[in-house]
C-alpha cells in the first residue's frame, strides 16, 4: 500500500501547484481534492457493500454472519472516511496544511533511516572492504566520498562495464604490472582486470 500512499501524495502535490501556478486559491485546490477522495472513498465502499451475502457457503451459518457483519463494518467505515472528506471543502486550505505536515515528517522520516543506512556503511561495510576493490568504490560511492578515485573504465570479456579502483592520479604508461601477481604498477585495476589507456573501450585517465 505503500506505493499508493506515496503516488497519492505526488498527484496531490501536483494538484496543489498547478491551480496556484495558474492563479487559482489553494483552497480551490482543497475543494478538488476533497471532492476527488471523498469520490474514491465513495467508490471503494460502493465495492464493499456487493460483498454482502457473498461468504463461501462451504464455511457456514456463523462464518457468514460474520462475514455480513465485517462487511457493514468495513462500509460504514468508508462512509465515514467520505463523510469527513467531503466536509474538508470550503476554503478552508486544510489539505495543504496538512500536506505540508505530511512532507515534512516523509522527510524528516527519510533523513532517519539514510543517517542509518550511512553509519551501516561506513562501519559495517567499509572496514571489511579491502583496498583498491570494487567494493570499497561502491562503499566509498555511496557515502559520496569516491571523488578520489580513478574514473578510467573499460570493458571486460563478459561486456560488463568497469571501473578503475585505484586513487586518482595513479597512472602511469611505462610502469607496466607485472599481471601473475596482480600489481598493477601504474596501470588501471579492478578486482581482478588489468588494462592500460590503448584499451579500445577504455576512458583514458588523462581525459578525465
Amino acid at each position: 500500500m505503500s506505493q499508493y500512499q506515496t503516488a497519492g501524495t505526488n498527484a496531490r502535490l501536483r494538484l496543489f501547484a498547478l491551480p496556484s501556478a495558474q492563479g487559482v486559491p489553494a483552497s480551490e485546490a482543497d475543494d478538488l481534492v476533497a471532492a476527488l477522495k471523498a469520490g474514491a472513498v465513495a467508490g471503494a465502499q460502493s465495492e464493499v457493500v456487493e460483498l454482502d451475502g457473498m461468504a463461501p457457503a462451504s464455511r457456514g451459518e456463523v462464518f457468514a454472519d460474520g462475514w455480513d457483519d465485517g462487511v457493514t463494518a468495513v462500509s460504514e467505515a468508508l462512509v465515514g472516511i467520505a463523510d469527513r472528506d467531503w466536509t474538508r471543502r470550503g476554503g478552508r486550505s486544510a489539505g495543504a496544511a496538512e500536506l505540508a505536515v505530511h512532507l515534512a515528517d516523509v522527510r524528516d522520516r527519510e533523513r532517519a533511516s539514510l543517517m542509518r543506512l550511512e553509519s551501516f556503511v561506513r562501519e559495517s561495510v567499509l572496514p571489511r572492504a579491502y583496498p583498491h576493490t570494487t567494493q570499497r568504490r561502491r562503499a566509498l560511492a555511496a557515502l559520496g566520498e569516491a571523488g578520489g578515485l580513478c574514473t578510467a573504465r573499460t570493458r571486460n570479456s563478459d561486456g560488463d562495464v568497469i571501473v578503475c579502483t585505484l586513487d586518482a592520479g595513479h597512472y602511469d604508461p611505462d610502469d607496466k604490472p607485472p599481471f601473475k601477481d596482480g600489481k598493477p604498477g601504474g596501470w588501471h585495476k579492478a578486482d581482478a582486470s588489468i588494462w592500460n589507456d590503448s584499451g579500445a573501450a577504455c576512458i583514458p585517465h588523462a581525459a578525465i
